[in-house]
């Protein structure tokens, strides 16, 4: 198998995923260009994987890992932004200054 092919993949994936978040101005499509930076990470753990697979068998499970992860950061993503919602009325990142600490 060609290695340059899943790379292509997954450096598309995190590059739209870093333009998504530096663009968006919207909290759930920030959460959602995380998720693809993170899947473009998992599709290259696995190519690496499969391509070394006499050497190296670390990918999956890092793979794996990574899901697990994301799945965690997506849950308490939406919690923070329900609340958020609940509070403000609007999940743009502009406008979520609660959060942030006052400078003593």
């Amino acid at each position: 198998m060609h290695l340059s092919l899943p790379l292509l993949l997954s450096v598309s994936l995190f590059g739209i995923g870093v333009y998504g978040l530096l663009v968006r101005r919207n909290a759930i499509l920030v959460l959602m260009s995380v998720e693809l930076m993170l899947n473009g990470v998992n599709v290259s753990l696995v190519a690496f994987d499969v391509f070394w697979a006499e050497a190296l068998r670390a990918g999956q499970s890092l793979a794996i890992f990574v899901i697990t992860i994301a799945a965690a950061e997506i849950g308490l993503g939406l919690a923070i932004l329900l609340l958020l919602y609940r509070m403000r009325g609007s999940i743009a990142i502009d406008e979520a200054t609660d959060l942030r600490e006052d400078a003593a």
